[in-house]
């Protein structure tokens, strides 16, 4: 791997240097070189690591009979072993990178599927786990659209949740969730199977979604649920729509319209990059023949099994026996395994620049 690793830096180096590129593709070359300097120089000090060790080691073999030198050079041999983890980390960090989306601010779009009210009220359920799992990690949850039902639950709902490495978090989280319980409008007693689906969209920068004004068509309407006389008297709610793509967002949080109008076009951005996104990790899935990251998921991510306090995550084949817990917002578990098989898959899938290139 090595060898293939200085070749291609050696190759980029040659055509960086003889060859003729626009702005972007030359910027992209420079950055994949730095990228793969970094991890030779990394590699380096690996080898260089691994000749004092066993200098160290040789000398503590020669030295065995004096009990005192033995403990120093054990010592000086454990420190250089843990120089060796921190330069271990960093050359994986380099050659398997997260996503690049990974630290930013998230929405996360809930909504009822098959179940009727039931649905409905699961959707308001995870809207609550999803909030204290957020706050757990102290990050700020607003509630940027809903649209509610008479018994309290939710036929649509859309968390902004704003924090350092929120989407890294809660990507995992988009897919159908099926939950099995005895509804509160059930009178037999009957278990029932209802779905709710989530979708995880990472906060878009204003610059990085350039969207033409002439492609949106922008509707005011009165908005609905509490908020006294106000929401019978202004138009304060703002539904857009982007005619290229048929993308449809809303926003009737604030009682300003030009809030609104603000908050539905950041939720517009982010839906147009997470399509972006989506069609990007199908494009590295096909080159690599496997899924990788956030690409292709099943239909069906997480089980959330009442009647036994189980729940299951499909992903990464994960059960806990504490639903009544996760509900709550303990989903450390589950997400902490399944970012440690994303890390996985991404070790299994080589290098990006061995992969797609």
């Amino acid at each position: 791997m090595w060898d293939q690793i200085k070749a291609r830096h050696q190759k980029l180096t040659e055509q960086l240097m003889q060859g003729s590129f626009d702005q972007a593709e030359r910027a992209r070359i420079q950055k994949e070189i730095s990228q793969l300097s970094h991890v030779l120089e990394k590699h380096t000090a690996l080898q260089e690591l691994d000749k004092q060790i066993a200098a160290t080691s040789t000398q503590k073999e020669e030295l065995a009979h004096d009990p005192e030198f033995a403990q120093l050079f054990d010592q000086e041999i454990e420190l250089l072993q843990e120089k060796k983890k921190k330069i271990d980390v960093e050359i994986e960090e380099n050659m398997f990178p997260a996503d690049e989306h990974e630290s930013r601010s998230v929405f996360v779009e809930i909504r009822a599927g098959a179940g009727g009210q039931e649905a409905s009220l699961f959707a308001s359920d995870l809207t609550r786990m999803y909030t204290n799992y957020a706050e757990r990690h102290r990050w700020k949850v607003t509630l940027d659209h809903e649209s509610s039902t008479d018994l309290g639950g939710y036929r649509e709902v859309v968390l902004h949740i704003q924090g350092k490495g929120a989407y890294g978090h809660f990507k995992f989280e988009s897919g159908v969730h099926r939950v099995q319980r005895v509804p509160a409008t059930e009178t037999q007693g009957r278990v029932h199977t209802s779905t709710v689906t989530v979708a995880v969209l990472p906060e878009a920068d204003e610059v990085e979604i350039n969207i033409n004004p002439s492609d949106l068509r922008i509707d005011t309407y009165r908005a609905g649920g509490a908020g006294g006389q106000h929401v019978n008297r202004t138009d304060s709610a703002v539904r857009i729509t982007h005619i290229p793509t048929g993308i449809v967002v809303a926003c009737q949080d604030e009682r300003s319209q030009h809030k609104n109008k603000a908050k539905a076009m950041k939720l517009l951005q982010s839906r147009i990059l997470a399509a972006q996104i989506e069609q990007r990790h199908k494009e590295i899935s096909k080159i690599r023949k496997e899924q990788v990251g956030t690409g292709e998921r099943a239909e069906k991510v997480r089980t959330y099994n009442f009647p036994q306090n189980r729940i299951t995550d499909h992903q990464v084949n994960v059960t806990l026996k504490n639903l009544d817990m996760v509900m709550q917002g303990a989903l450390d578990p589950i997400i902490e395994a399944l970012r440690e098989q994303e890390r996985a898959n991404r070790r299994a899938a080589g290098p990006v620049w061995l992969s797609t290139h």
